[in-house]
C-alpha cells in the first residue's frame, strides 16, 4: 500500500483525497495531514485514518487538538507538530510515498519543495508552488528524476492527453475555463459587482480563493503559468478558450492536427484519483456523481477569451514573460486584492488594479533559492497592502 501525507487535509481538496483514499480501501495509508485551524474536522480525519504525524496553524491549535483528541478516546495520539516546522515535517514524512500538495497559499510552497527534493511522488493541486516558483521546483524535480503529477482537472486533462503522443509531437495546449459567473454581464456592471454574486460559479464548488480567482479568470492566467512550467511548453503554445459546460477539461492539439480532448464531470475526485493512481486506471467504490451522462450533454461551446474582460490573463502573461520575481508578485497581489474585495474593502475591478500596480513596482529578480521566493512573496504583499489602502482612500475622497 502506498503511503500518503497531506498538505491541507481540512481544505476542499483535501478533503476529497480522503475520500477518494476511503472508496479505494486497501490501497492507500494515511502517514501525516497538515491543516490550519479547522480542528473539528481535523479530528474526525485523524479518527477515520489514525496518521502517525500531523500539524496544526500555531501551538495553541496544536493544544487544542491534543485536548479534543483525547476527549475522543483517541490513544495513542500522533505527534502534533504546528506551523512552518509542522508543514516540513508533513511533507518530508519518511514513510509517506506520495505527497499531496493541497494547502492554499504559499504556506505549502516549502513544505512541497522539500517533498520534490527528496524524491516523493507530489500530486500538486497548490497553484503558489509554480507560479511563484516554477523553476526552482522543476529544477529539483529534474534532479530528482521525479515527474509532478498535477491534480487541477485542466492540467490532469492535459497530462492523460499527452499519453497520447510525444512532447515533439505537441503543436499546443488548450486550457478550458468556464468563464465564471460574469460570462455575459454588461462590463459597466463589473464595477458593481459583490463578493456574494462572484462566489457563486456556476459549475465548481470551490474554496473562496479560488472561486473568485474564477471569477477574474486569473486561475486561467495562474493555469498558464504552471503549464509552462509542468509541460515544458513555450508561452505561444499555450491557449485559453472559454468553454461554459466544463465538460471538456483542456485538450492537446498535436503538429498533425488531431485533437485529444479529456471529457468527464465537474468532479475533483476524479483528477484526485487519477493523481494518486497514476499510472494505473482503477475502479471506484464511490461511483456517484463519477460518471458522465450523455444524456444531458446536449452541446458544448466555445468562445474566445476577452483580456478586455478578463485584464488578469493579460497581466498573468505579461509576468511570465518576465519571469523572476513576477509572477511570484502576481500570485502575492492577487491574494491579497481577493481577501479586500471578500472583506468589501476594494471593489471587484480594483483587484487586477492592485495586481497591475504591485507589478508595476516589482524589480527584476533572479531566484536562487527558496528564501528568495519567500522574501519576494512578503516584499509583493506589503505593496499590494498598500495599494488597496490607497485605492480606498481615493474611493473614500471620490465619494
Amino acid at each position: 500500500m502506498k503511503q500518503l501525507s497531506i498538505l491541507g487535509s481540512t481544505g476542499s481538496i483535501g478533503r476529497q483525497c480522503l475520500s477518494v483514499v476511503e472508496a479505494l480501501p486497501g490501497r492507500f495509508i494515511v502517514a501525516a495531514l497538515a491543516a490550519g485551524a479547522n480542528l473539528d474536522e481535523l479530528a474526525g480525519q485523524i479518527e477515520r485514518h489514525r496518521p502517525e504525524l500531523v500539524s496544526v496553524g500555531d501551538a495553541k491549535k496544536a493544544d487544542e487538538l491534543a485536548a479534543v483528541l483525547r476527549a475522543k478516546g483517541i490513544s495513542p495520539l500522533p505527534a502534533i507538530h504546528h506551523g512552518r516546522e509542522g508543514m516540513l515535517a508533513v511533507g518530508t514524512h519518511s514513510n509517506a510515498d506520495i505527497v499531496v500538495s493541497a494547502a492554499v497559499g504559499v504556506v505549502g510552497l516549502e513544505a512541497t519543495y522539500e517533498a520534490v527534493k527528496l524524491g516523493k511522488t507530489v500530486a500538486l493541486s497548490n497553484k503558489e508552488v509554480l507560479v511563484a516558483a516554477g523553476e526552482l521546483v522543476m529544477a529539483a524535480a529534474k534532479r530528482a528524476g521525479r515527474d509532478l503529477l498535477p491534480v487541477d482537472s485542466e492540467h490532469n486533462a492535459v497530462h492523460q492527453c499527452l499519453r497520447g503522443g510525444t512532447y515533439g509531437e505537441v503543436r499546443r495546449l488548450v486550457l478550458t475555463a468556464s468563464g465564471g459567473p460574469f460570462r455575459r454581464t454588461p462590463l459597466a456592471a463589473l464595477s458593481n459587482v459583490t463578493p456574494d454574486q462572484a462566489l457563486a460559479h456556476p459549475n465548481w464548488r470551490m474554496g473562496n480563493r479560488i472561486t473568485i480567482d474564477s471569477a477574474t479568470m486569473m486561475n486561467k492566467g495562474f493555469e498558464i503559468i504552471e503549464a509552462r512550467w509542468l509541460f515544458g511548453m513555450r508561452p505561444d503554445q499555450i491557449d485559453v478558450v472559454i468553454h461554459p459546460q466544463s465538460t471538456i477539461h483542456s485538450m492537446v492539439e498535436f503538429v498533425d492536427g488531431s485533437v485529444l480532448a479529456q471529457l468527464g464531470p465537474t468532479d475533483m475526485r476524479m483528477p484526485i484519483q487519477y493523481a494518486l493512481t497514476y499510472p494505473e486506471r482503477v475502479a471506484s467504490n464511490s461511483r456517484v456523481g463519477l460518471a458522465l451522462d450523455w444524456t444531458r450533454l446536449k452541446r458544448l461551446d466555445f468562445e474566445k477569451a476577452s483580456t478586455r474582460r478578463f485584464p488578469c490573463l493579460r497581466l498573468a502573461r505579461e509576468a511570465m514573460k518576465k519571469g523572476g520575481a513576477f509572477p511570484c508578485a502576481l500570485n502575492a497581489a492577487d491574494e491579497i486584492a481577493v481577501a479586500a474585495f471578500l472583506e468589501r474593502k476594494l471593489p471587484f475591478l480594483g483587484i487586477p488594479e492592485v495586481i497591475e500596480r504591485v507589478l508595476a513596482r516589482t524589480p527584476r529578480v533572479r531566484f536562487e533559492r527558496m528564501d528568495d521566493v519567500l522574501t519576494a512573496d512578503a516584499e509583493a504583499r506589503r505593496m499590494a497592502r498598500e495599494e488597496v489602502a490607497q485605492l480606498a482612500v481615493a474611493a473614500a475622497a471620490a465619494s
